[in-house]
């Protein structure tokens, strides 16, 4: 039966009320954070007491040159195949959400054939091009296309056509989830849809785009480890040339997987300064939540 004494315990002299919490609920929170550290120090105990990796390998290469090579081919990869799905996605969730049905068609095609099919297969594809279309005809002239498809040439075409599937579904929602009162009030003072779009709708939509865009792109600089198949010499391709000579293959996996967790990191801390500055001023416009009444 709750007594009076412990209503009163549990208020507080802040903005609401304060959820009691019974001693023996901190005891077991306390009890599994203990354990989940003693486990994971377990674990580091034994991957860096085993004496079978070679730490001083890993620091060779880490900043070796080949190595900063791999990390810049990797970048590249990520920011043109992201730079080019925004602009390929952006045109496909137009023609997703207008009301020519060839348009929505088309675009719902490309998006059901580039998520259905595995990014592997499709780096493959690319980089196997030259196999059923030997030679291309471009513009009256005619080019080998083993010449114009590079490893790098079919990595980027892998990334960005498929990633353009998953962006366009990405920034559909987001202009799905502006009210469409904007969009009639636009073209009401005589805008084209075009305009309204791209100066109205767009803009408020990116608030909802950017969480799931920056973790497709986190997903876009991990998913270029994939075209190492292929020849290209990105982080994973590069460790995996090195280990051929070296022979220390986990070290090397090591040196990649490093590489990756800062590369993450830091795209991580920019996206979240990205959402913080547009999410700035939003909380200002908004009226404070009426305290309850206790």
């Amino acid at each position: 039966m709750t007594t009076t004494t412990d209503i009163e315990s549990s208020r507080t002299t802040g903005p609401g009320p304060r959820i009691h919490r019974r001693p023996g609920a901190r005891i077991f929170s306390t009890a599994v954070a203990v354990l989940a550290i003693a486990v994971v120090l377990g674990i580091a105990g034994i991957v860096v007491g085993s004496g079978t990796i070679h730490w001083e390998i890993i620091a060779q290469y880490f900043f070796a040159p080949v190595m900063l090579n791999g990390v810049a081919t990797t970048l590249m990869l990520t920011v043109v195949s992201l730079a080019a799905s925004a602009v390929l996605g952006t045109l496909l969730a137009a023609m997703r959400i207008s009301g020519n049905p060839v348009l929505r068609t088309i675009a719902s095609a490309y998006i059901w054939f580039f998520r259905g099919t595995p990014l592997l297969v499709q780096i493959v594809f690319w980089f196997n091009l030259g196999l059923f279309l030997p030679r291309l005809d471009i513009a009256g002239f005619t080019i080998s296309t083993n010449s114009l498809i590079t490893p790098t040439t079919a990595a980027l075409l892998g990334l960005f056509l498929n990633v353009s599937a998953f962006m366009c579904e990405v920034i559909r929602g987001g202009l799905l989830a502006v009210d469409t009162g904007q969009t009639e009030a636009a073209l009401s003072i005589g805008m084209t849809p075009r305009r309204a779009l791209l100066r109205i709708v767009l803009p408020q939509a990116i608030r909802v785009i950017l969480p799931a865009a920056g973790n497709l792109a986190i997903d876009l600089l991990k998913a270029t480890s994939l075209v190492y198949v292929i020849g290209t010499k990105e982080i994973l391709g590069t460790v995996q040339g090195i280990a051929a000579q070296n022979f220390y293959v986990i070290e090397m996996l090591i040196v990649a997987s490093l590489w990756y967790l800062v590369l993450v990191s830091v795209a991580s801390l920019g996206q979240s300064w990205l959402e913080a500055r547009l999410a700035r001023g939003i909380g200002a416009a908004q009226p404070p939540a009426a305290r309850p009444n206790l």
